[in-house]
């Protein structure tokens, strides 16, 4: 059986985008309801550093037709701390915003740690038993984007499998210190793909393209698949992204 794989941007408001990836005369509050229906998939970047009110919630549920996933990158509060186990109250309050809302639009959360945050077997098995498996009778998925190369070793990698989290597959060519790993430890892949390049009008070449069109079907086999061009040459992501969709149509 294959999965379905979505793919999208990092946020929506953008001011560069408005021009580009924009119409140009498009009203801002309708961005999102025209970046929902260019793409299929969106990574919720602002979470990271603030919560939102559940109206909010609802109004991007809403916004989006059908079919379109959120996915929402976890507080730092959790992550970025010497002890992970001890996130639990932070977690709590990241979970209780009211994202549940988005329903059955509601993807992956990502857990990003820093680059300085090592593999410490214990520390992250401490975290992980404090990742719910639900919340409000919706599944939550976890996935894990982890920036130290200490994490590249058999041991993370089956720490992962033990508990069904997947581990984020990050590829920055100016940053190749973090570890990419491709390892199917959940029943889903979660990609951050921060290579793209202002100079090429859909941020990677067709053949670049196609290569991450194999990888991503090649990961379909094993389950539902959520790609995101990130970061790199921001202005270009949104067009990378719909030269990737037309790939995978």
């Amino acid at each position: 059986m294959t999965g379905a794989i979505r793919i999208g941007v990092g946020g929506w408001t953008y001011e560069p985008w408005r021009g580009v990836f924009y119409p140009e005369k498009l009203n801002q509050k309708k961005e999102l309801e025209f970046a929902s229906r260019a793409l299929t998939a969106i990574e919720i970047n602002g979470t990271y550093y603030s919560t939102f009110k559940p109206d909010s919630w609802m109004k991007w549920r809403d916004e989006t037709p059908e079919g379109f996933v959120f996915s929402i990158k976890a507080s730092r509060y959790c992550t970025n701390r010497k002890v992970l186990s001890d996130m639990g109250e932070s977690m709590d309050r990241f979970l209780d915003q009211g994202l549940t809302a988005l329903g059955d639009k509601l993807g992956p959360i990502n857990w990003q740690f820093m680059g300085t945050k090592k593999f410490d077997p214990e520390d992250f098995e401490g975290f992980l038993k404090l990742l719910p498996k639900e919340k409000d009778g919706l599944r939550l998925r976890h996935a894990l984007e982890v920036r130290n190369p200490t994490f590249d070793v058999p041991q993370f990698h089956d720490l992962a499998a033990k508990y069904g989290v997947a581990i984020v597959y990050a590829e920055d060519d100016e940053a190749p210190e973090w570890p990419r790993i491709d390892a199917p430890t959940a029943d889903f892949t979660y990609a951050r793909l921060m290579s793209s390049r202002e100079d090429e009008p859909t941020g990677m070449t067709g053949q670049e393209l196609d290569a991450v069109a194999a990888r991503c079907r090649a990961w379909a086999k094993r389950g539902d698949v959520f790609a995101f061009f990130i970061a790199g040459a921001k202005v270009r992501n949104p067009a990378a992204a719909q030269a990737l969709i037309q790939r995978l149509a």
